[in-house]
């Protein structure tokens, strides 16, 4: 049974999700991932339906922003079984408004834990984070980060597994809590306060500046990569270069995953291992 919590932080979505794709292609169970990234510029678009009142996600986002949005198709954000990415969905935190989620994390944020779980949706994403064992402290900075646009990966592990899964997730360039936490108090900020305004489009847009994401600006404007953010979304999930941002991620390049596009997809419906990129599948029918 998972013992220990362990999170990391980054400032660029790209950068989770390749995380989370690693973790899953390492034989992390899904169940045991969970990833947070603010969509307060409606930048990550998730296809999911707001199951309270059949509006399309996109109106949802807009008003996630107050909370009325809040309840979105908790049972796609928590997941299904083709692959953690797939089972990105959309839900409002307040304090940070909507958010793209997947993973056991989202259960408690979505209000549907039981037990200890459902006493940490009380708390949001904070009391979420210290429900699974994170220090406060920390947890104050990771939400206030998500807020400001970065993304958070989390993951259930053993004792026995979890230098495996830290070597994985440290990779990738993180945030060190300790170092952004400070850099928040210089500018007068103590703690995360959910009832503070969501972050609008353009200070999010500062804040990625800040952090040299390079995911600075909408479809359409100077600076946005090649593509749309559907496209960009199909291609960091599904490892392609549709939209053109990714060039490093065409079939046949040494960053992309074994097998083609079209294996790929075959191979997450089916759980095989046509491509050769989903070995925790082989096998199965």
């Amino acid at each position: 049974m998972a013992n220990r919590t362990i999170v990391r932080l980054y400032d660029a979505h790209d950068t989770a999700v390749a995380v989370v794709r690693e973790l899953e292609q390492s034989g992390i169970p899904n169940d045991d991932i969970s990833i947070v990234a603010s969509n307060r510029d409606d930048r990550y678009p998730s296809g999911v339906t707001d199951t309270s009142s059949g509006l399309p996600r996109a109106d949802t986002g807009q008003r996630a922003g107050t909370g009325t949005g809040a309840g979105a198709s908790a049972g796609a954000v928590i997941g299904g079984g083709a692959g953690l990415l797939a089972g990105l969905g959309m839900l409002a935190i307040p304090g940070v408004g909507p958010v793209v989620a997947a993973g056991w994390l989202v259960a408690t944020l979505a209000g549907a834990g039981v037990g200890a779980a459902a006493g940490a949706a009380a708390g949001g994403l904070v009391g979420s984070l210290t429900g699974a064992g994170v220090p406060k402290d920390e947890a104050h900075v990771y939400a206030e980060s998500v807020r400001r646009g970065s993304s958070l990966v989390t993951v259930r592990a053993d004792e026995a597994d979890a230098a495996r899964i830290e070597a994985i997730m440290n990779r990738s360039a993180f945030v060190d809590p300790a170092q952004r936490r400070a850099e928040y108090e210089s500018q007068g900020w103590s703690r995360f306060d959910e009832t503070a305004p969501a972050y609008s489009s353009a200070e999010m847009a500062a804040e990625r500046a800040r952090a040299g994401t390079g995911e600075l600006s909408p479809d359409g404007t100077p600076g946005n990569p090649p593509g749309t953010a559907a496209t960009r979304a199909f291609d960091r999930a599904a490892g392609t270069n549709v939209s053109g941002a990714f060039p490093s991620q065409s079939d046949g390049t040494p960053a992309n995953p074994p097998g083609t596009a079209a294996e790929r997809a075959i191979d997450r419906v089916t759980g095989s291992n046509t491509s050769g990129a989903n070995p925790s599948g082989s096998g199965k029918v």
